[in-house]
């Protein structure tokens, strides 16, 4: 029989941690979703970036990759979670506009980010869904890492 879980909607610009089991539902088009899971304690955590870098500016939010994925590594460790266990799982940065700045593509951007960073604090990726030109709505089960998604057409979002 399936556990029932606590549902959650991640909106744009937010992160999500728990040590309970909780079913975490967003929908991504270029943004990026980073879901980290700690297999032993079994807490998971997922954000949600729109751009890939906090230019010092305005205020340091999750909205940018690297704010989003220090927080979370936070929000992680705080519950529980050791740094060494974690896993991590990348989704979205599709390409859904012609492109962005100066010809460089806001989803690649942050997918590049993600991988970054992930590689940087030495957090494996285990699985990703990146890219391409539909949208994806991704449910995240916080106690066991498992991710299902769907792809979305543009309309859909």
């Amino acid at each position: 029989m399936e556990q029932q879980y606590t549902q959650h909607f991640l909106y744009p610009s937010t992160l999500f941690a728990s040590r309970e089991p909780y079913v975490v539902k967003t929908i991504l088009g270029s943004c990026v979703a980073i879901c980290l899971w700690d297999p032993v304690t079994k807490i998971g955590g997922i954000n949600h970036y729109m751009l890939p870098t906090w230019n010092g500016n305005d205020l340091a939010s999750p909205k940018y990759g690297n704010i989003a994925i220090d927080k979370l590594l936070e929000r992680m460790i705080f519950l529980g979670a050791k740094r060494e266990n974690l896993k991590a799982k990348i989704f979205g940065g599709a390409e859904l506009l012609e492109s962005g700045a100066n010809g460089t593509l806001i989803g690649e951007r942050n997918i590049r980010v993600a991988r970054l960073i992930l590689e940087e604090k030495k957090i494996p990726v285990v699985a990703s869904s990146t890219g391409g030109r539909k949208g994806r709505k991704i449910l995240f089960f916080t106690d066991t890492g498992e991710v299902r998604h769907k792809f979305l057409d543009k309309k859909e979002l």
